[in-house]
């Protein structure tokens, strides 16, 4: 294949334009913030399922305090009842003593249902102190993904507008060579990553391999129209002064 060497040197615009749009697509894939958000969310979803436990078993000690506290109110009515009908003197002495015997087995059962509503109340009170201080985990965690998607987001910006300088770049550039070489450029760079490369001192830009002298040999006996390329990674290889031939 041939081309103006002039047109060939030009590869190399072309080449630097396709080395930035690179490494702009490796940043994308690579930020570092990409890594935090994804440890927030986790972060951020434990949190959360924590919270809605703590606030699901605060529900349950509610309801568990309701039914205790109406068990005790119910205790305490009929030791009122109790304590009226001994109060009225209309009761027989074994009724007297039957009702007195009533009297202490409810009174038993209060101080056992007090006890009992002063644990859950006790549990309660921890869940609830535990809620709160994973509700601020909460709140934490959704500040750092808020944090690390405002910077991707900052980032990604950046890269959105020097990606749409390199292409309106390459638009400008993919125009001036011949069809076949053009392809032959984007060929070599899908294949290999790089489609041309300049020879410098007798090293390919490319692969950075310095070539064997038989390559060096035929390189200089070819044509300056000839497009020469590395026999190691296939690059194009663009020849200039700094080529050292």
């Amino acid at each position: 294949m041939k081309a103006d060497p002039a047109v060939q040197r030009q590869l190399l615009d072309l080449a630097k334009v396709d080395a930035e749009l690179s490494r702009v697509a490796h940043r994308r894939r690579t930020m570092p913030e990409l890594a935090e958000i994804d440890e927030a969310e986790k972060t951020v979803r434990k949190h959360r399922d924590t919270l809605v436990s703590s606030q699901t078993a605060i529900s349950d000690l509610d309801r568990e305090i309701a039914r205790q506290e109406k068990e005790i109110e119910s205790v305490r009515a009929r030791e009122e009842r109790d304590r009226k009908l001994l109060d009225s003197g209309t009761v027989s002495a074994k009724q007297m003593n039957d009702v007195q015997h009533e009297l202490e087995t409810l009174a038993r059962r209060q101080s056992a249902l007090e006890d009992d509503l002063l644990e859950l109340m006790e549990r309660r009170e921890a869940l609830e102190m535990d809620g709160q201080r994973t509700g601020a985990e909460v709140d934490k965690a959704e500040q750092d993904l808020a944090d690390a998607t405002r910077r991707r987001d900052e980032n990604v910006k950046d890269l959105d507008t020097t990606q749409a300088r390199r292409e309106e770049d390459r638009g400008k550039l993919t125009p001036r060579f011949p069809e076949n070489l053009l392809a032959l450029y984007e060929r070599v760079r899908e294949q290999k990553g790089i489609g041309a490369a300049l020879l410098r001192a007798r090293r390919c830009g490319a692969c950075q391999l310095e070539l064997d002298r038989s390559s060096i040999s035929e390189i200089k006996s070819a044509a300056d129209d000839e497009v020469v390329r590395c026999d190691n990674c296939g690059a194009i290889l663009v020849r200039t002064l700094e080529s050292g031939l």
